[in-house]
């Protein structure tokens, strides 16, 4: 089974001679702008019809908008139509890059596309610092490579537009990892279009896809091998902190996989198409959470349908942080994690062994990021991801992955998925060149202080820890 790339291809890297616009006498450049010739920019760039050459059913909805987020650094982004539902259709187009001045990005030969994973957008994932006062705005992924002069892009998949008073979720009936895979595949033509007309280069880009995000990044580049080599978009590939196939020694997950992925079928062919295993409107529940822990920290915390110990809702934040695997657990139903242990964020523990705190985040900062999550997502890729991990469906996204030839970076942490994720990236792909980076301070006993899931983008030590490794790995591939 195969689903089709073939629509994606950059024609538009052979489409951008007189695209854009002539900059208005009032948007007039300095002098110092005459050196990049005849490189455009971002302004220019919202009309390059010519960008979406070799799209399907593509179109912009918006211009770029600007952010400054640091002196150098500034983030764009842009709506896409990429369906022919205008109403739900949607994608938002990042850019985080270092700038020559307002609105004209430095030359970056280096670059990637972030795809995020459940619950979060690109901001919230690779972006937090921007959302919360508790650190610094470059304390984040995204900034980190862009002040490094990585050109750094990433996508929001369509279910993060999705209006919060949306009740009617049929139109998501359809949506799956290949239709997430394919909006990934359209984000890298324009990013590609955009970084040649602004002056970097079309050169390929590094693919780096988190959790979830990196199913549909795995599904990505198998669908890719169907186009020549020459029409490819992907220099290297950097899974992280997730499993397309567990390995043999895990053969216990893979059984859970099973159990969570036959509920889930049943519940999609019920006719639910958002949420996830607990219920509807998942992403509500963590916002919910997360605002509770903010604004009532003291008060007595309740949860919807699950019978909860004494706690605080400021308690109940930082144990969804510290023991994430409780509320992905029905032993009734038979329902367990995807693997044992898994958390968000580290804990701090007393002599008793009782929780008390967050390793690697200050709590205000993981309360901040529950409440970015957006309420809803659609259901199926989730089902799927859980039918891969089972390996009892025939489900396209694997069918090539023994093709992908290019640099591959798999980094996991030891709190999170962590070496359950290496069998897929050493076993699945074809790729002669893997390189693993297990984030673990501890021996396996102490797992649940050890590196979350998200600490990996938000934690103190990340950019010791996780980032520069990876750019260094970037740099040398």
């Amino acid at each position: 089974m195969r689903f089709n790339l073939r629509h994606i291809v950059p024609v538009a890297l052979l489409s951008l001679v007189g695209c854009g616009v002539e900059t208005p006498a009032s948007e007039a450049q300095p002098a110092a702008v005459e050196e990049v010739g005849q490189v455009q920019s971002m302004l220019q760039a919202s009309d390059c019809q010519g960008c979406l050459a070799g799209t399907e059913n593509t179109r912009f909805v918006s211009g770029f908008t600007r952010e400054q987020v640091t002196s150098d650094i500034a983030h764009y982004s842009i709506r896409l139509q990429v369906g022919p539902d205008a109403a739900h259709d949607i994608i938002v187009l990042h850019r985080v890059v270092k700038e020559q001045i307002p609105w004209w990005p430095a030359r970056a030969p280096e670059s990637v596309l972030m795809v995020h994973g459940d619950a979060w957008d690109f901001r919230g994932a690779f972006m937090a610092s921007t959302l919360t006062a508790q650190v610094q705005a470059d304390h984040s992924i995204a900034v980190y490579l862009a002040q490094q002069g990585v050109d750094v892009w990433g996508i929001d998949l369509r279910w993060t537009q999705v209006p919060a008073e949306t009740q009617d979720f049929t139109f998501m009936k359809n949506w799956n990892l290949g239709t997430h895979a394919k909006d990934v595949g359209t984000s890298l033509t324009v990013a590609r279009a955009v970084r040649a007309l602004t002056g970097s280069g079309a050169g390929k880009m590094n693919l780096l896809g988190w959790s979830r995000g990196a199913q549909v990044a795995y599904a990505y580049m198998s669908a890719e091998t169907d186009l020549p080599p020459g029409l490819r978009s992907v220099s290297g590939f950097i899974p992280v902190d997730m499993v397309m196939h567990f390995g043999p020694e895990a053969e216990q997950q893979r059984q859970w996989a099973c159990v969570r992925a036959t509920v889930g079928d049943m519940l999609l062919k019920s006719g639910r198409y958002e949420g996830n295993l607990s219920g509807s409107g998942a992403g509500v529940l963590i916002m919910q959470v997360g605002q509770a822990a903010i604004y009532w920290p003291n008060t007595q915390a309740q949860l919807p349908g699950m019978e909860l110990p004494p706690m605080t809702y400021s308690q109940l934040g930082v144990t969804v942080g510290a023991a994430t695997y409780m509320f992905l657990s029905n032993e009734q139903a038979g329902i367990y994690p995807a693997v044992p242990g898994y958390h968000f964020a580290a804990g701090k523990f007393d002599p008793n062994n009782a929780l008390t705190g967050l390793q690697q985040v200050t709590d205000r900062q993981f309360f901040d990021f529950l409440s970015s999550a957006h309420p809803y997502q659609s259901f199926t890729e989730q089902v799927e991801g859980d039918q891969l991990l089972c390996g009892q469906k025939d489900l396209p996204y694997d069918d090539n992955l023994s093709e992908v030839k290019v640099p591959v970076l798999y980094v996991g942490a030891a709190g999170g998925y962590g070496s359950y994720g290496e069998y897929s990236a050493k076993k699945l792909l074809g790729s002669k060149d893997v390189t693993i980076l297990r984030v673990q301070k501890f021996q396996e006993a102490f797992r649940a202080a050890d590196y979350g899931h998200a600490d990996l983008f938000l934690g103190a030590n990340a950019k010791t820890d996780v980032w520069a490794p990876i750019y260094q790995w970037m740099k040398k591939h």
